[in-house]
């Protein structure tokens, strides 16, 4: 078991990763930073060559063969020792390995056997091919981003990352609890379809409250509103504006002087906010990115400016924080969330393994779940 502050939350914690791409690894990825043990299977010829892969941080590799049965039979006694899988093939893929939940909930009932997918287990899509862009596509998520003329992805956060990682996390971590009570394991079916549509639930709370348009661009949160959006600043670079609260907004025209200037009065009312958004641009357009963030940043206006991911980890507040760190000469996100006991960390590259090795690191006892 895991002495008090050391490892993270989820010392003790074994899980084994079959590899794959996008919202699979990216999982596996949070639970290591939170101190699980986990092992990455990969095909012969397919565990990344490249050091700097981040997402792949934390956890060694082994190569199987799963169509071998000696392999095979390895990788079943490997599962024997764990607390949780991750797999992210189309369905019915493990089950034609042998691999599939009944035959390794039969030899190790205890395990949450973690199952990632874009259209899920079962439905008319559940075989056939797709990418996160298409997976959001149905939803309502992806329709609901970008200008009015035309939906933007938003990179792979909404449904990769955000639909399916994050929900997959969850979903295992209150497997576990579940197994913890009643000494029994599950299947956790994670679909980014699912999860990209529950994250729009506020949004379909607000649409039930006739307080959602389906237009693009026309609402509080998606950039219609003149108060929640970027703009331009004179130096090429963006500020990122968004004082929603009235007495934020207020603050915000007083530092700028347009709480002389009668159409801001107009806040909530969307006939103004062409009018609003055209005067804003001419306002922001005035200065640069940096002379708006010594005026404006840190104040209740809610005025930020629009980084870079190369600038982000130089921002005064970020490096503070150590937000983003640098391993083995790699500038890279550090463990998130925080833990006042059990403090995260990343761990330095671990060298492959195999098998037989993998097999021995858990054979001994104070598995998570003992």
């Amino acid at each position: 078991m895991n002495p008090a502050g050391q490892g993270g939350p989820l010392a003790g914690l074994r899980i084994v990763e079959f590899a794959g791409i996008g919202p699979g690894p990216f999982a596996a990825m949070l639970l290591a930073d939170m101190g699980a043990e986990l092992v990455r299977l990969d095909r012969p010829g397919g565990a990344d060559p490249y050091s700097r892969n981040v997402v792949s941080r934390g956890r060694p590799t082994v190569t199987v063969d799963l169509k071998d049965p000696a392999d095979r039979a390895g990788t079943l006694a490997l599962l024997d020792r764990a607390d949780a899988l991750i797999e992210g093939f189309r369905p019915g893929v493990m089950e034609r390995l042998g691999l599939g939940p009944d035959a390794v909930l039969a030899r190790n009932p205890r395990l949450v056997y973690g199952r990632m997918t874009g259209w899920g287990q079962d439905g008319p899509l559940a075989a056939a091919a797709g990418h996160d862009i298409t997976y959001m596509a149905v939803t309502g998520a992806l329709a609901a981003i970008g200008p009015e003329e035309h939906p933007v992805p938003p990179l792979n956060l909404v449904g990769d990352y955000g639909g399916g990682s994050l929900y997959l996390v969850a979903g295992i971590l209150a497997g576990l609890l579940s197994a913890g009570r009643t000494g029994q394991g599950q299947v956790v079916d994670a679909a980014i379809c699912d999860g990209s549509a529950s994250l729009m639930a506020m949004f379909s709370e607000l649409t039930s409250q006739g307080r959602w348009s389906d237009r693009r661009a026309a609402n509080l949160l998606d950039g219609g509103a003149p108060w929640y959006r970027t703009y331009a600043c004179s130096d090429g670079g963006h500020i990122a504006f968004g004082p929603l609260e009235p007495q934020f907004y207020a603050l915000f025209r007083r530092l700028t002087g347009l709480d002389s200037d009668p159409d801001f009065d107009r806040r909530d009312d969307p006939e103004a906010w062409p009018l609003l958004r055209r005067k804003l641009e001419a306002l922001f357009a005035g200065r640069t990115r940096d002379e708006w963030c010594r005026l404006l940043e840190g104040t209740d206006a809610c005025v930020a400016p629009v980084l870079t991911l190369t600038e982000a980890a130089d921002h005064p507040h970020l490096a503070a924080r150590r937000t983003f760190v640098t391993v083995e000469g790699i500038v890279q996100p550090a463990p998130a969330p925080r833990f006042s006991g059990t403090p995260t960390a990343i761990r330095p590259p671990s060298a492959p393994l195999s098998l037989a090795e993998a097999i021995t690191r858990w054979s001994g006892e104070g598995s998570f779940r003992s």
